[in-house]
């Protein structure tokens, strides 16, 4: 590598040495100290090498996209996801058209008018009319583009229905964990980041009562046809969910929750089908770089119809089930509401315990 770096460096000096040899020859030229010399074959040669890097350049652009295109994403799997995607694309067309247009006359005019002797350049101080047309139709695309744009993120970033299944991820070094509303709402419950401790990793607040139903899992289900909203919060430093496949990205910010809401309308194993990969599997991966272990930052994702999540859902113990620990966290107005959640022995335990201080209380006050 020192021996690479040696040779570029020797390459780039003697480049360097000819360039300034050519720049003094071209000053001493203009000071009238040399005389014309005549341009010989070596110009038609730079001017027919501009047609052919036009030329091989496009095709080589060409090839690399259509190369390039058997490893772009499959169509979006929500239907804002398509909206995106087919905004992306009109703008690099408009990107490429404009691309295309300048730099084909670009190396044509280096061609076209290549020095000639006797043929001298005609100079247009200015031309208002040119002026404006450069000026305007740039302006106007600009605008459409721009207001198309903002029209898809106003609707992208608007209020989730008030139907919408709510999930809360939130991101830790190096992993995820999500948090569902349960089965008897579709409600989560207060958190609070002074309660987060190696047993209640999410800060989940007990004095709360919509958080008796909540249980949290390492896998993301998502309902298939049914708003989703997306509770994002970071417990660290800053994170990232990306949902590449759904067309879901949201920065998770520590002290700041973030949102996101959308529709899945292909279900895991529609996809299989769909991108012919029998082990298909959607994917929630960080985008932001976390730490050393940022790389292993992923999250299985399960898109299914609605009677498969709601069985997956009835199907998982309550958080406070399995931590009834924390059950002494639980307001005293609230336990009645909170023993429905905790496991048969906690609660005889709690009645037990509010039983005994409440024979303590009566023998006292006689």
């Amino acid at each position: 590598m020192v021996y690479v770096v040696g040779l570029l460096s020797l390459v780039f000096l003697v480049l360097t040495i000819v360039v300034l040899t050519r720049l003094t020859s071209l000053l001493k030229g203009l000071n009238g100290n040399q005389t014309e010399t005549r341009v010989g074959l070596s110009n038609r040669i730079n001017a027919v090498l501009f047609l052919a890097f036009l030329v091989l350049g496009t095709i080589a652009a060409a090839w690399s996209f259509i190369h390039a295109s058997d490893f772009f994403l499959p169509e979006a799997s929500t239907p804002h996801g398509r909206r995106t995607d087919s905004l992306f694309w009109l703008v690099m067309a408009v990107i490429t058209a404009a691309f295309v247009v300048t730099n084909t006359l670009l190396f044509f005019f280096a061609y076209k008018y290549q020095y000639r002797e006797g043929h001298k350049a005609t100079y247009y101080p200015e031309n208002h009319k040119l002026e404006l047309i450069w000026t305007v139709i740039p302006a106007v695309v600009m605008a459409l583009l721009v207001f198309t744009g903002w029209r898809a993120w106003r609707d992208i970033t608007s209020e989730a229905p008030a139907d919408a299944v709510v999930i809360e991820l939130m991101g830790k070094q190096f992993d995820w964990t999500a948090r569902y509303a349960g089965v008897d709402d579709n409600k989560l419950g207060n958190y609070n980041y002074k309660l987060i401790d190696p047993g209640n990793t999410m800060g989940i607040d007990l004095s709360d009562e919509a958080a008796f139903d909540d249980f949290t899992d390492n896998t993301l289900h998502i309902p298939v046809g049914k708003p989703v909203l997306l509770k994002i919060r970071a417990r660290d430093v800053l994170h990232s969910v990306f949902l590449p496949h759904l067309r879901v990205k949201m920065d998770a910010v520590p002290g700041m929750p973030t949102r996101f809401w959308f529709i899945a309308d292909k279900t895991t194993d529609q996809m299989k089908a769909e991108t012919g990969n029998p082990n298909f599997k959607y994917e929630l991966a960080c985008t932001e770089v976390c730490g050393q272990g940022h790389f292993s930052m992923k999250m299985n994702v399960v898109v299914e119809d609605e009677y498969a999540f709601n069985k997956w859902v009835s199907e998982h113990k309550t958080w406070l089930s399995q931590n009834p620990d924390y059950a002494s966290r639980i307001p005293a107005n609230l336990k009645s509401k909170a023993a429905k959640y905790l496991p048969q022995d906690g609660a005889a335990s709690e009645a037990d315990t509010t039983g005994t201080a409440t024979a303590t209380a009566s023998v006292s006050m006689r």
